[in-house]
């Protein structure tokens, strides 16, 4: 089963510098987490974000489009980036979910992909293709 693993952290201030060797700690922390995913042939997908001061929602009420800069909601954590991997079950998510390092510092948000029919798919390909 594919799950997606939504890593949440505390946003720094734009103005706080991390200092090298803690940067390079972490990169490394991220690097040897994803070469062992990739290894055991789990990784599907995987990327950091940008801050959420970059982020755009987007809302249609009565037919028109509202967008707004930032996130969604106000919280103490961002959503930082994601992981998608195929997992043989919640439990070996769990425990792959407790060794990204975002989850010493915030948290990982664990969730099962909706695997759609595939009778779902060709519907949506022939209603693209009529449209």
């Amino acid at each position: 089963m594919r799950y997606l693993l939504l890593l949440y952290e505390p946003e720094r201030p734009a103005d706080a510098e991390i200092p090298p060797e803690q940067l390079q700690q972490q990169m490394a922390a991220y690097a040897a987490f994803t070469a062992e995913v990739q290894g055991r042939g789990l990784f599907q997908a995987g990327e950091a974000l940008e801050p959420a001061s970059t982020a755009t929602t987007v809302r249609v009420r009565d037919g028109k489009t509202i967008t707004t800069d930032g996130p969604f909601a106000e919280t103490k954590e961002i959503l930082g980036g994601f992981y998608l991997l195929e997992c043989r079950d919640l439990d070996e998510a769990s425990e792959l979910a407790a060794r990204i390092p975002a989850a010493t510092r915030g948290s990982i948000e664990i969730r099962p992909i909706w695997e759609l029919p595939e009778s779902y798919a060709a519907q949506g390909a022939a209603a693209g293709a009529a449209g």
